[in-house]
């Protein structure tokens, strides 16, 4: 694997008056799929919303690309090559599905390569394409998530966080998510992954971190953890 591309270091965040996350430390390294798997409350959202400049740190430090991010917002962080899929998908959902995916490339001003971005998304969501003039609001949860996804993709990132993308999704469309996630991947991008599916998350990824109660207590090869007595026990009901 390459350098690391993202860095955090002994993060502690306090989040209506909890302390969710107690001291984390993780890494993702270029190239990489990582997952952060842990039961629901465990911080996981919590930590992606601090890596992203959605929440205050309390201590610790986040690196990108070597250098603290620390303070800064998402709309900087997005220029810099972090673009995060937030939990709840959070689709712009009076404009239409074309519209949302112009908007995920604000940053650029290559029209050319925006049209022929727009239509790589359509190629790899299918269903987006049939219903590229309608308005975002009026498609299912799994749709809505594709559409996060693709509008996501059209900052060309270097890393991607994905925060329970598959969550309150049907049997089906978690498939086709998790198909996305590989395929993102194998096309070079660098994905973190928040998942509370945990056997699908450690089955597709190179590193799993596993978080409970604010803290790290478990991290190694995803599927190596996917074998591992005590993850099975934990997080996969066995």
């Amino acid at each position: 694997m390459g350098q690391t591309l993202l860095k955090v270091k002994g993060l502690q965040v306090a989040y209506g008056g909890i302390q969710a996350v107690k001291g984390v430390d993780l890494e993702v390294r270029e190239g990489e799929l990582v997952t952060l798997i842990g039961s629901n409350g465990a911080g996981k959202t919590t930590t992606m919303k601090a890596i992203t400049g959605t929440l205050d740190l309390q201590a610790g430090d986040i690196e990108y690309l070597g250098q603290s991010i620390k303070g800064q917002g998402p709309w900087d962080l997005v220029k810099q090559g972090l673009a995060m899929v937030p939990e709840g998908r959070g689709v712009f959902t009076r404009m239409t599905i074309t519209e949302n995916l112009q908007m995920g490339a604000y940053i650029r001003s290559d029209a050319a390569g925006i049209a022929d971005d727009i239509e790589k998304m359509f190629t790899i969501f299918p269903r987006l394409r049939e219903r590229k003039d309608q308005l975002a609001g009026t498609m299912s949860g799994g749709e809505q998530q594709m559409l996060a996804m693709g509008r996501a993709l059209m900052s060309r990132p270097k890393v991607l966080l994905l925060d329970e993308p598959s969550m309150g999704l049907s049997p089906i469309m978690v498939d086709k998510i998790f198909e996305v996630v590989r395929d993102v991947y194998a096309q070079g991008v660098t994905v973190l992954l928040v998942e509370q599916n945990a056997s699908r998350a450690l089955a597709i990824a190179d590193r799993g971190y596993v978080m409970d109660s604010g803290l790290i207590t478990m991290s190694g090869v995803g599927k190596d953890m996917l074998e591992d007595p005590k993850v099975r026990a934990a997080y996969l009901g066995e």
